[in-house]
């Protein structure tokens, strides 16, 4: 389930480093918990924090960077299977919680191996605790293997439950589930759970695409032709579905979700021909936005995550943040849906991170297996911006020379699309620091030359109308 980087996509976009003003730093410096899952925030006005682990326990906490323990909120150990991909996988909070005490929970069931979908409530004694009794079943598939079961529950903004299901295992899709639209297997499902019909205990939105249908195709497919979605979520501005797919041997990959559509799996993996290795037919396939290979800048796992709409990194608003559960790349794409996606590296933090969490104010965390968790911050020094700068522009880097970093300060007067690059002496562009919009402000980037021979190198900015550019001396 835990399955670029100079990858090459299909769209000719490139990844780049670096965002290296980034770091990440414990949340919750005192509190440990065990193999960490998911992460979510209930709107109900209590600001407390949910984790979910793999073993089988839901804990619950104030969101305060002080605290030291957690309250088990549900256990459920006796009801699933743990272990490799399996075990409590995922949690979501109904869109009304704060008066149904609803909420949903994806774990894997012994015996005959299952996925199973079930609504808890809330005590109604005490809001810390589930109420153990309350499990009502939602939905259950047959797992054929016990790898790629996925695991995100999330509410879209229609209100409606998606449901991610991976392929259901073993390797390279022995059965061609994520093909077979006569399964639940390898799709994005979306339901109702406000209402049952006849033989379900969840009803099938009118306006699935699938709905109708007389080829014996689920009604309850949004999306089909994945692996194993392992994390996704929907961006609150766009309302765009965004989903990490894991990978085969090759290539992880980025997806944006729209009705209807069949991502590929296992046709291809990513842009590239899966089954056959060769010659494959993609016609009415869609492409993942990006990819990111099996390599030495890339990872194994994708992790996927959300895009930040968060107030406290403002270089990040509007980009998809998402990891590597291998590696620990923590990567930044931006894309509008018009342009190529372009990808950055933000930090590498080395930490095996199975899942992102967004609280209510949009902030992200990130849950490692470390037992911590985690936010981004900005590196000590770093100028987030305060005051409105009378001009654009561009100062010396300190300390000039350097060996191997080096800051470089940019004033924004207005708000503006920024795009701020490193070239060598001959021309060639060697990096790119920043691609996005800011907000008027003072801004310090540090620019990492590891990678790169001794020599002089331009830096550029061009902010609207305004661009400048400035020489620096890499010595070691």
């Amino acid at each position: 389930m835990y399955r670029f980087v100079t990858v090459m996509l299909f769209l000719c976009a490139f990844s780049h480093s670096l965002f290296a003003q980034f770091r990440l730093k414990p949340a919750f410096p005192n509190l440990s918990i065990l193999q960490p899952l998911d992460l979510q925030q209930p709107d109900d006005g209590t600001n407390r924090i949910f984790v979910v682990t793999q073993k089988g326990s839901i804990y619950v906490f104030p969101n305060d960077t002080t605290v030291s323990q957690a309250k088990i909120f549900l256990n459920i150990e006796d009801k699933i299977v743990y272990g490799g991909e399996m075990g409590l996988l995922g949690m979501a909070f109904d869109p009304d919680f704060k008066n149904n005490g609803y909420f949903y929970i994806n774990y894997t069931a012994p015996s005959q191996l299952r996925t199973v979908i079930a609504r808890y409530t809330v005590s109604k004694t005490d809001p810390d605790k589930a109420d153990p009794n309350s499990r009502f079943i939602i939905l259950e598939v047959m797992q054929p293997f016990e790898n790629h079961n996925a695991g995100q529950l999330a509410f879209g903004p229609d209100g409606y439950l998606y449901i991610g299901f991976g392929d259901g295992g073993s390797g390279g899709d022995p059965y061609n589930n994520g093909q077979n639209n006569t399964i639940l297997l390898g799709k994005m499902l979306r339901i109702d759970v406000k209402k049952t019909q006849a033989n379900l205990n969840y009803a099938i939105p009118p306006d699935n695409p699938y709905v109708g249908n007389s080829q014996g195709i689920r009604e309850e497919i949004w999306a089909t032709g994945f692996r194993n979605p392992w994390r996704y979520s929907f961006d609150p501005v766009t309302k765009w579905l965004w989903v990490g797919d894991v990978g085969q041997d090759k290539w992880e990959e980025v997806d944006v979700v729209e009705k209807g559509k069949n991502y590929g799996w296992s046709i291809m993996e990513g842009t590239h021909c899966y089954k056959p290795s060769s010659g494959c037919d993609s016609t009415g396939l869609t492409m993942p936005i990006w990819q990111y290979g099996h390599d030495a800048e890339g990872g194994i796992s994708i992790t996927g995550g959300y895009v930040y709409r968060g107030k406290k990194l403002p270089l990040l608003y509007g980009k998809y943040i998402y990891t590597d559960f291998g590696t620990g790349r923590i990567w930044a794409i931006t894309y509008d849906g018009t342009k190529p996606a372009q990808n950055y590296l933000v930090y590498y933090s080395q930490k095996n991170i199975s899942s992102l969490g967004r609280t209510l104010d949009n902030e992200l965390y990130f849950c490692s297996f470390d037992g911590k968790i985690y936010t981004l911050d900005y590196m000590d020094n770093t100028y987030v911006p305060q005051e409105k700068p009378d001009t654009f522009g561009l100062s010396e880097n300190f300390p000039n020379p350097f060996n191997t970093g080096t800051a470089i300060n940019v004033s924004i007067k207005d708000k503006s699309d920024v795009l701020l690059e490193v070239y060598d002496i001959s021309g060639k562009h060697v990096g790119t620091i920043f691609d996005g919009t800011m907000e008027p402000g003072k801004y310090k980037f540090y620019w990492d030359g590891t990678n790169l021979p001794s020599g002089v190198y331009i830096y550029q900015i061009r902010a609207g109308s305004f661009k400048d550019s400035k020489k620096m001396v890499l010595l070691k």
